[in-house]
C-alpha cells in the first residue's frame, strides 16, 4: 500500500491564503530509491483518496483503483496529488466570471499557484517524471472544468487531462469560446458525463451530457484524434462522487494506462 501525506496550512501567494495538500506515493516508492514517478495532480483533494482523514462518504478511492491497475500490471505507479478546495470552491474553480450565479472567478489564481508554486515543490521534494506527458492533471465538475482550463493555458505542463462530468457550459460556454486550436503538443483528453445529467443551481441550467458530447466534438473539429481523445457517456449517471468514483478506473486507464 502507499502513503498519504498531508501538508496542512500550505501557503498560496497566488491567491492569498493557505490550503491542505494531500500527497500519495505509490507503493513502492521508498524502496526504488533511484525511480522517477509521474504526477497527477487532482482538484477538490479532500475527496480523492480512500484514507482515513479524507471527506467520510464516497470519496473517489483513486489510490486504490491506481493500486489496482498497478497490479493488474495496466498502469505504471503514480504519485497523486490532491489538492483540497476551500470556502469559496465556486469561484476559485471558474477561471471566468459566470454572471448568472454571482460568481466572480479566482481560477486564473488558483492555476498560477499549481503552476508556479505547488508544481514545483513536488518536483523539488519528491522524485518526479519531468515533462507534460508525464504530468496528469484531473477533476470533476467545476474542477473538471479546471483541468481542461490548465490543459488548455499550459499545454507544456500538463500533457493529460482527464475532465468528468465537466462543466463546460460554465460562463456560458466560454472554454468553447477560447480552446480555438490543438495545442500541437502530446496530449491525451478524457471526458465523460451522465448521457442525462443535469442540474439547475440557483437558475444556471447545466446539461452535462450534451455538453460534454458537444466538446468532444468541438475538439474533433480542431483536430484531436481518437489516441488524443476519449469521451464516456454513462446512461443513468448521476452529478454525485458515487458515479465519479464508478468512473474513475476507467478514466486513469485510459488516461494513465
Amino acid at each position: 500500500m502507499g502513503h498519504v501525506h498531508i501538508i496542512r496550512n500550505f501557503v498560496s501567494p497566488q491567491e492569498g491564503f493557505t490550503r491542505t495538500v494531500r500527497i500519495y506515493t505509490p507503493d513502492g516508492y521508498d524502496q526504488a530509491p533511484h525511480h522517477r514517478f509521474p504526477v497527477l495532480f487532482m482538484h477538490d483533494g479532500q475527496n480523492v483518496f480512500a484514507h482515513p482523514e479524507s471527506a467520510i462518504f464516497d470519496t473517489w478511492c483513486a489510490n486504490l483503483a491506481l493500486e489496482h491497475m498497478v497490479g493488474e500490471g495496466r498502469a505504471e505507479p503514480w504519485i497523486i496529488v490532491g489538492i483540497d478546495s476551500g470556502s469559496g470552491r465556486l469561484e476559485e474553480y471558474s477561471p471566468w466570471n459566470e454572471s448568472r450565479a454571482n460568481v466572480h472567478a479566482r481560477g486564473e489564481s488558483y492555476a498560477r499557484f499549481i503552476v508556479e508554486t505547488l508544481k514545483p515543490y513536488v518536483d523539488n521534494v519528491y522524485r518526479t517524471r519531468q515533462g507534460a506527458e508525464w504530468t496528469a492533471v484531473m477533476g470533476s465538475s467545476l474542477g473538471g472544468l479546471m483541468s481542461l482550463y490548465l490543459g488548455w493555458k499550459y499545454p507544456e505542463v500538463f500533457g493529460r487531462i482527464g475532465a468528468l462530468s465537466p462543466s463546460v457550459m460554465w460562463s456560458e460556454y466560454k472554454l468553447f469560446q477560447n480552446w480555438k486550436a490543438h495545442s500541437r503538443r502530446w496530449s491525451r483528453i478524457y471526458l465523460d458525463a451522465g448521457t442525462e445529467e443535469w442540474i439547475d443551481p440557483g437558475g444556471v441550467p447545466l446539461p452535462y451530457g450534451e455538453a460534454t458530447r458537444d466538446f468532444y466534438f468541438h475538439l474533433k473539429r480542431l483536430g484531436y484524434a481518437d489516441h488524443e481523445l476519449a469521451l464516456v457517456l454513462e446512461p443513468g449517471g448521476l452529478h454525485h462522487e458515487t458515479a465519479w468514483q464508478r468512473r474513475l478506473p476507467v478514466a486513469m486507464n485510459w488516461l494513465l494506462g
